[in-house]
Formats: C-alpha cells, structure tokens, sequence
C-alpha cells in the first residue's frame, strides 16, 4: 500500500507539466494523473453489488471508508477475466468522489509537459465516445491517458453534470457577453455548454485546450478592449497541450488579460489545488459537477466586471 503525496508538483505555479502514473491492462499502457490518486493497494476481495453497472464489481472497505471498486480492464475490453493476486486498486479522488480501480500492475510515475500529450486522433479514438483523454510521450513509451471522469459518468451518470440544477435556478434572461471555455473533454465540453445556453449564455466559444484559447486571445486586435470580444474565462485544469494552471497564470500575469474574470472548474478542486489557483490569480475555483454554482458565480463575477469598467 502506498499513499500519494502531490506536494513537489503542486508547489510549481502554472508550470504546465504533470505527473502521470503509468498502469498496465493487458499488456498495454495506460496513465492518470497523479493530482487523481490517493493511494494505490494490493487487490483484495470485494462485496458484488446486486444491479450495479457491468464493470462495477463491488465495494471494498480498506478502513472506515467503502468504496465502489470499477474493474477496469472489464470497462475497456468488455470482457470477463481472471482477477490476478498481483492485481492493483488505484483509488482516486476527484469530483469529491472517492473510487478504486482495478489494474493489472503500476509501472512508475513520469513528469513531462503538457505539450508531450496530443489529442488522439478520432478515426482510433471513437470520437465523441472516447475514453482516451490523450496520448503521452514518457521516454520511450506511448501512453493512453484515460478520460476517468467519462468512465464514471458513464457508470453513474447522476454523479456527473445535471442540467436539471439549472432549472432549478428559475426564469432567466439572455446574457450575451461572450464566455470563453477550455475544456478537453468532448463529453463535458458538450453538457457545459448545453447547460449555459440553458441558464441564458448564448455567447459561447469552445477551446478544446488551453492553449487554444490562449492563441485565440493573442489574434484579437489590439486597437479594441479586451472585454469587447471575452467577457470571462472558464478553464478545466487537465488539458493537452496546454493546462489551466499555466493558462490562469498566463491571463493573469498579462497586462492586457489579467482584468478578465477567471474561473477555474475541474475535477481536482482540492484544498492544495485551491491555493495553487489563487497563487496563479483565478478568480473562483469550483469543483464538477455543480454547475448551478458556476452559473451563480458566473452571475456574479460579470455583474462585478461591469462595475469595475
């Protein structure tokens, strides 16, 4: 058993690097991000649960906390297997949701940049259903990062994003001021924008990573306010090519940008990542799913933009 300590990465502000943990299913590589996991454990025996999704096995309680255990290579290959005694639980912790993943082994953890992950090409990926989030260069080794918040939204959809929370906020205006979004996930990137258009932002553009975006802000022209084409930023923190970490560091350290209101909303939200974000200059952090909370707050920090022009 070994628990995860994050402290060297997450004292780096906006450095654009990630540590990725390197698994094995079946021979094959695969990775996550170190921010996702607690600990790693020798498998143990597991409770079945009656009516559970196919690749839920069960629940485990390694102490005073049970946890759904989803068996991975079953999730990938949709195939039944021989659980091995060297098999590994990788327990993670990302949208306040602590769960255990089977795998066959852990390889090592590797550090690169952002920008030694690309998006992988849809003919092979599957295209909006894909759970390969990217591909890695970690020395000599090409790994898949997997999409860890598709898997268990596919799983347990209830745990993910809820348009109805924006009904719940009652009528609503249009709002036109124009919201700029980073987000990789195909899958969340069409649900977030589907719940804004839904609480009245209509004024959306898409960046499927961070440095996307941050080129798009650098092509508007200069002899125009910035507020005149973005009216505030959201940003997810795991993204290819560029995170939000360094994208959040990037605006805020930037004359011209650093007046556009800033969200954060990731999966990581913890308190260590909530003092990286403010070091960085974000103006609110908000944790997936709540996306009720990131309208109000959205709500909020415009009508203080406003006020402040």
């Amino acid at each position: 058993m070994a628990e995860m300590h994050n402290t060297g990465i997450l004292l780096e502000s906006g450095t654009n690097e990630i540590e990725i943990m390197e698994f094995t299913i079946d021979g094959n590589l695969y990775g996550i991000n170190v921010a996702k996991v607690k600990e790693i454990m020798i498998a143990a025996p597991v409770k079945p649960m009656p009516h559970a999704h196919v690749a839920v096995e069960g629940i485990y309680k390694p102490r005073d906390e049970v946890l759904t255990v989803v068996d991975l290579p079953k999730y990938l290959n949709g195939e039944n297997h021989n659980k091995g005694e060297r098999d590994i639980f990788i327990i993670t912790n990302f949208n306040k949701m602590f769960i255990a993943f089977r795998v066959h082994s852990v390889v090592q953890i590797s550090r690169i940049s952002w920008t030694d992950i690309q998006k992988p090409d849809k003919a092979v990926s599957g295209g909006a259903e894909s759970v390969a989030t990217g591909i890695a260069q970690c020395g000599d080794d090409l790994v898949t990062i997997l999409d860890f918040e598709r898997i268990v939204a596919e799983i347990a959809p209830e745990t993910s994003i809820q348009i109805e929370e924006i009904e719940s906020l009652g009528p609503r205006n249009r709002n036109e001021k124009p919201i700029w979004i980073a987000e990789d996930s195909i899958l969340l990137s069409k649900m977030i924008e589907d719940s804004l258009r839904k609480a009245g932002y209509v004024n959306l553009r898409m960046y499927p990573n961070g440095r996307e975006l941050w080129d798009a802000l650098n092509l508007l022209p200069k002899e125009q306010p910035v507020t005149q084409h973005v009216g505030l930023i959201i940003t997810d923190i795991e993204m290819p090519q560029m995170d939000g970490h360094r994208l959040t560091k990037l605006v805020k350290d930037n004359e011209r940008y650093k007046g556009i209101p800033l969200i954060i909303f990731s999966s990581l939200i913890s308190e260590e990542m909530r003092i990286k974000g403010c070091q960085l200059g974000a103006d609110e952090q908000l944790t997936k799913p709540e996306i009720g909370h990131l309208v109000s707050v959205m709500d909020h920090l415009l009508v203080r933009a406003a006020q402040e022009q």
